[in-house]
């Protein structure tokens, strides 16, 4: 476990929350937008961290609206380990 990520996903609710939501599936930024009731540009922006830490991928990158995202292998151990 790379505990120096998953302090870094304790810390901020948006992270862990947008991550968690990710278990259910692919989802487009709009939904999770949705379903969290977070600004769309937040979840855009825990989107783009949660991809530089390798938790979450995009899975239509040539998308310029409606891109699909979804949780990493290692992004769902995290999920895992959260609900803990």
């Amino acid at each position: 476990m790379d505990y120096k990520k998953l302090s870094w996903l304790k810390a901020s609710n948006y992270r862990q929350r947008v991550l968690n939501i990710m278990d259910d599936g692919p989802k487009t930024p709009k939904e999770i937008s949705e379903e969290t009731e977070y600004y769309l540009s937040h979840v855009s922006k825990t989107l783009s961290d949660l991809q530089e830490k390798n938790l979450v991928e995009c899975l239509t990158p040539e998308s310029k609206k409606g891109k699909l995202f979804r949780a990493t292998d290692e992004g769902k151990k995290f999920i895992k380990h959260l609900e803990e």
